[in-house]
């Protein structure tokens, strides 16, 4: 016996019985995502080149970010002490 539901997209409605949101399976997301970027940089009348420095700019203060970026870059200190030494 098959118990399990495939469910293709599920609209949120609120008391009045108005839409106002929607589950979507990842793959619909997926190809609807640029539209929504756009629209949300359009809402804070940004252009993209806008958005891409303020996402810099918060990812220079983002802890979690830096931490990363400092774990990189101590993966890599050993390959690039040889890079730096080979080449001079």
């Amino acid at each position: 016996m098959n118990t399990s539901t495939t469910i293709r997209k599920q609209f949120i409605t609120d008391i009045q019985g108005r839409q106002i949101g929607v589950i979507l399976p990842i793959d619909d997301y997926i190809l609807i995502e640029p539209i929504l970027r756009r629209h949300e940089e359009k809402e804070r009348g940004l252009t993209p080149e806008e958005e891409n420095l303020r996402k810099m700019e918060q990812a220079a203060r983002d802890p979690l970010f830096l931490a990363d970026l400092h774990e990189v870059m101590n993966d890599f200190k050993h390959v690039d002490a040889e890079w730096w030494e080979r080449d001079q």
